[in-house]
């Protein structure tokens, strides 16, 4: 898969993509990442990338010619790319969105910067997207997200499919508690199912811990998620227990 990246400070990549899953995606001819400096397609000698915004107020405004000028010739030498724009006023990145992204054979993520970004730049792209409901100084740590989330499901980066399926979000839910050695730890134990060697009953412990976790933490994930009918009628159990302390 190839990435490219159009930003003003391509440095900021410069240490995430030189270590762990992504490093050995890339050794591996997995996943190629481009940067690209804004600053490559400004004109004028001091090469400015911003301006004052029409009708006031604070802070600088991304010009559009760069941006536009980086997508047209990014396209034109590496082929057609999925560009997105990383803005807060982006819809939500969420795993159903990754999912979607890791089917692209070509992405090209724009970072805005400074006061944000020439509305019109919106006509040149394909999705504004954000990751999350904060602001931050500019999008290349928002691109590192997109990045790293987008790897880890390109075939062959992740070795294990099932460790990927098996994570938070992929499948709707919440993962739910995990545990490694020792069995046990400042006197607390590790469930007996986990140490069984019933995979059957470890399944089942860990899809109901799944759906608890996600009933606590985040229900408003269970509306969206897949839920079998074995699944709703743990949920009603669930519930049931919730219920209980409160019940006259």
């Amino acid at each position: 898969m190839d990435i490219h990246v159009l930003t003003l400070f391509p440095e900021m990549f410069a240490s995430p993509l030189q270590v762990s899953l992504l490093q050995r995606a890339q050794a591996r001819g997995l996943l190629r990442i481009h940067l690209h400096h804004l600053r490559d397609y400004a004109i004028g000698r001091h090469r400015v990338t911003d301006d004052y915004p029409y009708g006031g107020g604070p802070g600088m405004i991304m010009k559009p010619e760069p941006i536009v000028r980086g997508i047209a010739d990014i396209q034109a030498r590496f082929g057609p790319a999925f560009v997105i724009l990383l803005s807060p006023q982006g819809v939500l990145l969420t795993q159903e969105r990754v999912k979607a992204l890791a089917g692209k054979a070509r992405l090209l993520l724009v970072c805005g910067h400074y006061g944000g970004v020439d509305a019109r730049v919106e006509h040149y792209v394909d999705l504004e997207l954000s990751i999350g409901d904060y602001v931050l100084t500019g999008g290349e740590l928002p691109a590192l997200v997109v990045i790293d989330a987008v790897a880890r499901l390109v075939p062959g980066v992740v070795g294990d499919r099932h460790s990927v399926e098996d994570d938070s979000l992929f499948h709707g839910l919440l993962q739910g508690p995990q545990y490694t050695r020792p069995a046990e730890f400042a006197g607390l134990r590790v469930p007996e199912v986990l140490l069984s060697g019933n995979h059957a009953a470890i399944a089942r412990w860990r899809r109901r811990q799944a759906l608890a976790t996600t009933l606590a933490r985040r229900p408003d994930l269970l509306s969206r998620a897949q839920l079998t009918p074995q699944d709703q009628a743990i949920l009603q159990e669930l519930l049931a227990e919730k219920a209980e302390p409160h019940a006259s």
